[in-house]
Formats: structure tokens, C-alpha cells, sequence
């Protein structure tokens, strides 16, 4: 039992800290995105960069990017599936980042 929890721990923990890096890495993409005042486009690639940067299985459209008055908010959403021999575990992934304007 102690066996097939270390090998479930092997194959989703990767997959869990790369979904962590990917969303730590967008909060910093929309706080900089409105002070820069970057375009969609370019937020959307800095995003799908970082996404393939960790290995992760996000396309062009997984990621909506709404940026209005200073205020962007970033989504993204993709699946990864995980292969336990046995099971293909399915996960999936909603990050959210935004950066809300001072007033």
C-alpha cells in the first residue's frame, strides 16, 4: 500500500508543482501587464510561454485574457492526464490571476 501511494506521489506531484509554477508565474504576468500596458496578444504568449516552459499541455485558446482600465484578469484552463499503469488519471487545472488597479 505504501508502495502504490510513493508511485502515485512520483507521477502527480511534477504535474502539481508545474500547475503552481504556472500560476505564481501569471499573477506576476498581470501585475506587469497593466503597468507595462502589454496587449492581450502579448499577455496571452507570455502565458502560453510559461506554460510550455513547465510542460504543460495549454493552447492559445485554453487562455482568456480580459484587460480593462489597468485591471487584467487571466485564465486558464487544461487537463493533463497521469498515467498509473493501472488508471489514467485525469486532472484538471483552473488557475486564475489578476491584478485589480489601486485606486
Amino acid at each position: 500500500m505504501l508502495a502504490a501511494l510513493v508511485f502515485v506521489a512520483i507521477k502527480v506531484m511534477p504535474v502539481l508543482l508545474s500547475e503552481y509554477e504556472l500560476q505564481d508565474e501569471m499573477q506576476t504576468i498581470a501585475r506587469f501587464a497593466s503597468v507595462n500596458g502589454q496587449p492581450i496578444d502579448q499577455i496571452r504568449q507570455a502565458v502560453l510561454k510559461e506554460a510550455a516552459s513547465d510542460n504543460l499541455p495549454v493552447l492559445p485558446e485554453d487562455i482568456k485574457v480580459v484587460a480593462i482600465s489597468g485591471n487584467v484578469n487571466i485564465q486558464v484552463n487544461f487537463s493533463v492526464t497521469v498515467d498509473l499503469v493501472v488508471y489514467q488519471w485525469t486532472l484538471n487545472f483552473h488557475p486564475e490571476a489578476n491584478n485589480t488597479a489601486l485606486v
